[in-house]
């Protein structure tokens, strides 16, 4: 579980920070890293061919509508790369690069981030690396690429954070992002530029080959105005490692199945911390072995998680407003995650808050949806799945019918019939999805981008789907990541001890993810695919120079006038007593003109609120458990609160 280095708080990073010399120091040259990678034998290309084809062909949910939307064929140019491999011998088969560099550009051209050939040793735990951080903005409609962090114990003249790139290695560097988002998946216009900047610098080699050039020459304006070069070489260093996607105490039923994650942004976040935030792994180090976490900013919460939550209050001329910021949802402690948001929720001013997942590349579905339920007092429903119509999927939910049958029937009709996909049905238990209820209830903006995916897409649709508050969008959409993921790893587990199972393990640390089941929305968007499409903000915003160089101050100011214009309501249970058979209510209310009263789940009283007060007598009451009231203005409901009587 991991977030990015805050792209938009330098003071975040501590430049004098010895781990990151220590990094530096340990990479390998590019040329020297290459000359001893590659150990796949023939037969060993083709049994990861073969495992790709029955992948795609009879796992992949989105193939009907990647072939359509992108006019590619993978599956036919993987049958036309293992025919090749038929024909090959050990003494004539390709370097192993180009083998990769085939793989890799098939899975790239349905241009979905769940859908990846995963290369194996020694690239996979190894990223390459420029030793800083390119970001973009716009002004009065022009864009610009700015430097936003420098690696300790890297200099250059006049370079570190606010020098403006102009050229990489000779093309104009809006042409060189161009060139690079055509290189790398995204499934739409903003999520490839965004991979475009990110990739310039950074790139996962569990993910992608390593870069073609040795190093880059970088053309930049200093403060001053001057113009300079310089040229950095390529470096490779071991990642921090990624835990193994498994349940763990506290999750739910399921949970090995329920990942929603762009492995991509997750290894590409995990890699900032490395190299641009070393205090976040001490502050987590810290607190793993029950020590005082070091390196709080000021004004910070400090969190139990800090490598999944920032907290704080931000003042802005509309006023003081809470700030969260959710960098991953890839926490396999679901009821740990839950409990760590709703405890700072309660720390947050009534007023307003700014939820911020931008660069969140998802993780347990399970988080993303269950959190929904603390910002409304609206029932959650979640977003349905589909698995795509085939025998193998078909045979897949035979084996696991506790978890899968749900899907079951459909599909057992699908297959006879010829539909395209089962049924939608929900992946995250909806009665989990509402087991708490809102927790917080003032005005809520969510903030996101283009480098949201996956879970987080599934966040961003159910808060605008279920009008929890406004969306403010950095880019023009999400980043359209609508399904959920699995391994092969996890496919060769659900038909182990299968004696005619399909999948085989693949070698040395080989891997394939695949969209299993894509998502469809609910509400005014009911039946809408997430994927491709992305979540469209109810507010544009572009970032500044400001934003990249001074801790958002542009963004904050623009979600604060969103919240102050936003009328806040909420209701409070102040006390609870029994009085004989009967139940005694003193509730708080701001800005509700009615009451409702449920006792133990069965509605029981209805009020009309004249002031800011109620007191309400529930008669045959005096024993119960739970008490829950929910407040509406104008007839619509806007908060609710329950509250646990013995």
């Amino acid at each position: 579980m991991a977030h990015p280095a805050d792209s938009s708080a330098p003071d975040f990073v501590p430049r004098a920070a010895p781990p990151v010399r220590e990094h530096l120091a340990a990479a390998t040259g590019l040329s020297e890293f290459l000359a001893g990678a590659g150990t796949l034998t023939l037969d060993e290309r083709r049994l990861i061919v073969d495992q790709a084809l029955l992948m795609l062909e009879q796992n992949y949910v989105h193939l009907p509508l990647k072939t359509a939307m992108h006019a590619v064929n993978p599956v036919q140019r993987l049958r036309v790369l293992r025919r090749r491999l038929d024909r090959q011998t050990a003494d004539t088969m390709p370097v192993e690069w180009l083998f990769h560099s085939e793989m890799s550009e098939i899975f790239h051209s349905v241009r979905d981030l769940h859908t990846n050939y995963l290369l194996p040793a020694p690239y996979a735990g190894k990223v390459a690396f420029l030793p800083f951080l390119v970001e973009r903005y716009e002004d009065a409609g022009a864009e610009h690429f700015i430097v936003t962090h420098v690696a300790q114990g890297f200099s250059a003249p006049g370079f570190g954070p606010g020098t403006e790139i102009t050229h990489w290695s000779g093309i104009p560097i809006a042409r060189a992002v161009e060139l690079n988002a055509a290189r790398f998946a995204g499934s739409n216009t903003a999520a490839r530029r965004s991979r475009g900047v990110q990739s310039l610098t950074l790139r996962p080699l569990r993910m992608h080959l390593p870069p073609f050039e040795e190093w880059v020459t970088v053309s930049y304006t200093d403060g001053d105005g001057n113009r300079s070069e310089l040229r950095e070489i390529w470096r490779i260093v071991d990642n921090i490692a990624l835990p193994a996607f498994r349940g763990g105490p506290g999750a739910p039923a399921g949970v090995a199945s329920a990942e929603g994650l762009d492995l991509d942004m997750e290894e590409a976040n995990r890699a900032k911390i490395m190299l641009f935030a070393p205090n976040v792994l001490a502050r987590k180090r810290a607190l793993d072995a029950g020590e005082d976490a070091p390196g709080v900013r000021a004004g910070e919460i400090p969190t139990s998680k800090p490598e999944v939550f920032r907290a704080q209050q931000v003042t802005t001329a509309a006023g003081t407003f809470g700030y969260i910021r959710i960098f991953t949802f890839m926490d396999l402690d679901v009821e740990g995650f839950l409990t760590e948001f709703v405890r700072l929720l309660h720390l947050m001013p009534d007023r307003g808050l700014i939820l911020d997942v931008r660069d969140n590349g998802g993780g347990v579905i399970f988080n993303a949806e269950f959190a929904l339920q603390t910002l409304t007092p609206r029932r959650i429903t979640p977003e349905p799945v589909q698995f795509i119509s085939s025998p193998l999927n078909l045979r897949i939910c035979r084996k696991s019918p506790r978890e899968l049958g749900a899907w079951l029937p459909s599909l057992e009709q699908a297959v006879e019939i010829g539909a395209t996909y089962s049924s939608a049905v929900p992946l995250t238990p909806e009665d989990g999805a509402n087991a708490i209820g809102q927790q917080y209830s003032g005005p809520v903006v969510l903030v996101t981008n283009a480098r949201c995916y996956s879970a987080t897409d599934i966040f961003a649709a159910g808060f605008q789907d279920h009008r929890i508050g406004p969306v403010l969008g950095t880019d023009e959409s999400t980043g359209a990541g609508g399904a959920n993921v699995w391994t092969h790893e996890h496919l060769v587990e659900l038909l182990a001890g299968d004696p005619g199972t399909p999948y085989s393990p693949l070698p040395k640390q080989a891997g394939m993810r695949v969209a299993i089941r894509r998502t469809l929305r609910v509400g005014a968007n009911s039946g809408t695919p997430v994927e491709d499409l992305g979540i469209t903000p109810d507010e544009p915003y572009r970032m500044t120079r400001r934003d990249l160089l001074e801790d958002n101050a542009d963004l904050f100011e623009r979600a604060g006038r969103i919240l102050r214009d936003l009328e806040p309501h909420a209701v409070s249970i102040t006390d609870a007593t029994a009085a004989g058979d009967a139940l005694r209510l003193k509730v708080k209310v701001t800005n509700i003109d009615r009451l409702d009263v449920y006792v133990d789940q069965r509605p029981r009283a209805s009020v009309d609120l004249a002031d800011g007060q109620a007191d309400v007598t529930v008669p045959d009451a005096g024993a119960a458990h739970s008490a829950r009231v929910e407040g509406f203005a104008s007839g619509e409901l806007v908060a609710s609160e329950t509250a646990m009587l013995n």
